[in-house]
């Protein structure tokens, strides 16, 4: 094996990840891999949460409800056949510069490839094209908590998935360890109390489906 090849090896091997989650990745078909033989006819990308951490930088209860509310959005789209990449557009009822809008909409797109004007445009002919599938500010609501339609752009069949952020575990009192860990003064308990505590809460949003609702919505 030449040495090259051992240095790839390496890098597929070589993890330093201190949590792990236990959720499925989401699969996702993309026309454009498919047609520059990236990915075999038909079959999917796996997207992990972890792809979603990567991403963000860090692992957080925005990060994991954007994870949960591309699953659940796609899901329902998509009951009996895997999602297709530039087939879906995503609208969410925030701004851009809101938090819970833009950082969500942001990761949402790392599974859907959805994005604006500076999205992929698509192969000859339009092939992939994903300019314009995520719009903010697309819609008004009176759910409490962020909330994303997802809409697919073949058959015009929508849902609207809300995460209800607010009934999130607050984590007790070891998430105020965040505090003395920033400013370099924890103990090795506060640090590993912090971590069980602000890992528990990720998990609670990756397991618990109570925190999300799905509903249809009508054609346009």
């Amino acid at each position: 094996m030449s040495s090259d090849s051992n240095s790839n090896v390496a890098r597929t091997n070589e993890s330093h990840w201190a949590v792990h989650y236990d959720i499925e990745p989401i699969r996702i078909r993309d026309p454009v891999a498919e047609a520059l033989a990236v990915l075999e006819e038909g079959e999917p990308f796996l997207v992990d949460y972890e792809d979603i951490v990567t991403v963000a930088g860090h692992s957080c209860p925005t990060a994991a409800g954007a994870y949960r509310i591309a699953e659940k959005g796609l899901e329902a789209l998509y009951p009996d056949s895997l999602p297709v990449r530039s087939e879906i557009e995503v609208l969410a009822a925030g701004p851009r510069d809101d938090p819970g809008y833009g950082i969500t909409g942001r990761l949402i797109s790392v599974v859907t490839g959805t994005a604006g004007v500076d999205g992929f445009g698509g192969l000859a002919g339009g092939l992939g094209d994903r300019q314009g599938l995520l719009s903010f500010d697309a819609f008004e609501t009176d759910a409490i908590g962020p909330t994303f339609r997802f809409r697919r752009t073949d058959t015009e069949r929508g849902v609207e998935v809300t995460y209800h952020v607010g009934d999130v575990p607050d984590g007790g009192p070891a998430i105020g360890n965040l505090r003395a860990i920033l400013e370099g003064t924890a103990t090795d308990d506060q640090r590993n109390a912090f971590a069980d505590a602000w890992h528990d809460r990720v998990r609670a949003v990756l397991a618990d489906d109570d925190l999300f609702s799905v509903v249809p919505i009508a054609p346009r």
